[in-house]
C-alpha cells in the first residue's frame, strides 16, 4: 500500500508544504535572500515530477513497489511490545568456515511501544566463530535504505549470485561479531507500519526505536547481554550513530533497564557535521581533479551561502534547516554539472545513464517466496530504500550530531571514523576535518598523533590516526561502501579496532587471533 503526497504530509513538520517533498534531487538553484527569510520556491521546482525524487533509488537499479512500507496487517500478531523471531536455514554455496558446529541465523519482528503500530524488521547471525564475540549492529544510511543493502552486498555472511544462489562471505563481518541488521527508520525494508504518524523525521525517535529494539533483543536473547555491544553502519548512519550512541549512554546512566555494554561505534563515509563536510566538496574535488581552479572560485559563493544556512540550522530541526539542505543541495548539484556523469560513491566510476551500482539481485532475491516463507514476512512489502522516508528525514539532514560525541569519548567510547579515499559525496577529507575540529580533552594529542600506514598482507591499505578513544583511518581503492570495495581489509580492521589493537604490521595470516 503506497501513501499519497496528502497522507504523507501530515508525518512531516507542518511547516512542511506537499511541494517541498519534490526538492530532494532538484538541481535548481534556489535563492537565500537574506539569512532569516524563508528561501523561495522556483516554478520549475514546484512542477518537478516525482520520478526525480526517486532518482537516488533507480541509480542503484532498484525499484521497490511503493515508496514506503504501509501495511494493514501482519500474519504474526504483535500485540505487545516484544520479540517475534524465527530461526531459519536457506541454501548456501561454498564453505562458511564456522568454527562452531551449530551458529543460528534468525530474522524477526519488534513492536515498537512509542508507535501506534509500528513493527522494526531485523536479521540476527550468531558468530562463526565464538558466541562471546562482541555484538555488533549495523545500520545503513539512504536515510531510508534498507539493511539488506549492506548485508548482501557489503559485510553480511553471504551474497547473491546471479541466479539467486546464496554464496558465503570470506570476509563478513560475522566471523568476528554477533551481528544484527535493522530496517529503519520504519518504513524501509520489511519494517512497517499501518498508521502514517508512525513515520520518523527526527534522530530523537529513531534512536528511542533502536534502543527500544535492542532492550527488547537482550531480553531475548539474555546470553548476549554481557557481550560488548558495538554500532557501526555508514553514510546517514552518520546522524543515527551519535544519536543512538547518546540514547545508549542515557539508559544505562540513569539504569532504564538492561545495561547495555557499549564500546564504541564505527563510522564509515558518514554526513556527521554537515558544515564542515560540505565546505570539504570543492577542496576535495580540486585535489581530486574534478573541477578546475577557476571552478573552485566560482563555486566559493555557494559554499559561503551553504556554511551560512547550515549555522541557522538549530538543533531541532525545522524551516531554517529545510532551507540549508536546499542551498546546500545547490553546491553539491553545481560541482555535478561539472562532473559530468562521475559516480559520486565512487569517482574512478561512471554512471551509464541513470545506473551507477547494480543492486537489483536483492529485490528479485526477497521477493522469492520460498525466501520470504523462510524469513516470516509474509506478504509485507520489501522496500529497498524508500523515498518518503528519506523526505520525512530532509529537516534532520544539515543538523550537528558531532556534538554528542565528545562526551562518548570522555566516557571511554571507542570512536572510529573511516572513509574510503575515492568518495565524493561523504568524501575523507570533510570527515577527517569534523574529526580534527571536535573539542575534547585528547584534541591537541590527537592532532598532534602520527599518521602513519595501515597494511593488509604486506600490501599499505590506508592511513591511520589514533589518540586515546579515537581513531580516524582512510582506506585506499575504496568509494563510499568500503567493506564492498576492501572487503579483508574493512574486515581486519572491524576486528583490531574491537579488540583495541589496531595493529599496523602486516597480518600475513589476515585475521589476528582471538
Amino acid at each position: 500500500m503506497a501513501l499519497s503526497l496528502t497522507s504523507l504530509t501530515h508525518c512531516l513538520p507542518p511547516f512542511l508544504s506537499i511541494l517541498g517533498l519534490f526538492l530532494i534531487t532538484c538541481p535548481t538553484l534556489i535563492p537565500f535572500a537574506k539569512a532569516k527569510e524563508d528561501f523561495a520556491l522556483s516554478s520549475s521546482t514546484l512542477k518537478l515530477p516525482k520520478t526525480q525524487a526517486q532518482k537516488l533509488i533507480r541509480q542503484l537499479n532498484l525499484f521497490p513497489e511503493h515508496e514506503i512500507n504501509i501495511s494493514p496487517g501482519h500474519p504474526t500478531t504483535l500485540s505487545e511490545s516484544r520479540i517475534v523471531e524465527k530461526r531459519f536455514r536457506l541454501p548456501y554455496l561454498g564453505n562458511s568456515g564456522a568454527t562452531l558446529e551449530d551458529f543460528g541465523h534468525h530474522a524477526g519482528y519488534y513492536r515498537l511501544p512509542h508507535s501506534k503500530d509500528a513493527r522494526m524488521f531485523y536479521f540476527f547471525f550468531e558468530s562463526r566463530n565464538y558466541k562471546r564475540d562482541p555484538v555488533v549492529i549495523w545500520l545503513t544510511g539512504g536515510p531510508g535504505c534498507s539493511s539488506e543493502l549492506a548485508l548482501f552486498y557489503e559485510n553480511g555472511p553471504f551474497h547473491i549470485a546471479n541466479n539467486m544462489s546464496l554464496i558465503w562471505n570470506d570476509f563478513g563481518w560475522d566471523k568476528v561479531s554477533n551481528l544484527i541488521y535493522v530496517d529503519q527508520p520504519i518504513g524501509t525494508g520489511f519494517s512497517y507500519t499501518s498508521d502514517e504518524s508512525d513515520i520518523r523525521n527526527n534522530e530523537e525517535n529513531v534512536s528511542n526505536d533502536l534502543y527500544d529494539f535492542m532492550q527488547a533483543f537482550l531480553k531475548e536473547h539474555p546470553q548476549y547481554a554481557k557481550n560488548d555491544f558495538y554500532i557501526t553502519g555508514e553514510s546517514y548512519a552518520g546522524h543515527y550513530i551519535p544519536a543512538f550512541a547518546s540514547r545508549v549512554q542515557q539508559g544505562n546512566k540513569g539504569k532504564e533497564g538492561t545495561h547495555i555494554n557499549l564500546k564504541g561505534i564505527a563510522i564509515g563515509n558518514g554526513l556527521t557535521n554537515p558544515e564542515i563536510q560540505y565546505q570539504a566538496y570543492t577542496q576535495y574535488a580540486l585535489d581530486m581533479k574534478l573541477i578546475t581552479q577557476s571552478d573552485y572560485n566560482n563555486l566559493s559563493p555557494l559554499v559561503l551561502k551553504c556554511e551560512q544556512a547550515i549555522k541557522l540550522c538549530g538543533a531541532d530541526g525545522g524551516n531554517s534547516c529545510y532551507s540549508a539542505f536546499i542551498v546546500c543541495h545547490n553546491l553539491f548539484s553545481s560541482i555535478l554539472k561539472i562532473t559530468g556523469n562521475i559516480n559520486y560513491y565512487d569517482i574512478r566510476k561512471k554512471c551509464e545513464t541513470d545506473l551507477c551500482y547494480d543492486f537489483s539481485n536483492m529485490e528479485s532475491f526477497l521477493n522469492k517466496k520460498s525466501v520470504r516463507d523462510a524469513l516470516g514476512v509474509g506478504d509485507i512489502e520489501f522496500v529497498s530504500c524508500s523515498s518518503y522516508v528519506y523526505q520525512a528525514m530532509i529537516t534532520d539532514w544539515m543538523r550537528n550530531l558531532e556534538v554528542g560525541i565528545p562526551a562518548l569519548v570522555e566516557d571511554g567510547i571507542k570512536v572510529l571514523v573511516y572513509a574510503g579515499e575515492y568518495d565524493l559525496i561523504c568524501n575523507w577529507l570533510g570527515n577527517s576535518r569534523w574529526v580534527h575540529a571536535m573539542e575534547w580533552s585528547g584534541q591537541k594529542d590527537f592532532g598532534a598523533a602520527p599518521t602513519t600506514p595501515f597494511t593488509v598482507d604486506g600490501v599499505e591499505a590506508g592511513l591511520h590516526k589514533n589518540h586515546g578513544p579515537l581513531t580516524f583511518l582512510k582506506v585506499y581503492n575504496a568509494g563510499h561502501m568500503v567493506p564492498m570495495d576492501q572487503p579483508k581489509a574493512s574486515l581486519i580492521m572491524i576486528q583490531n579496532w574491537m579488540q583495541g589493537k589496531f595493529r599496523l604490521t602486516e597480518l600475513k595470516n589476515g585475521l589476528s587471533p582471538q
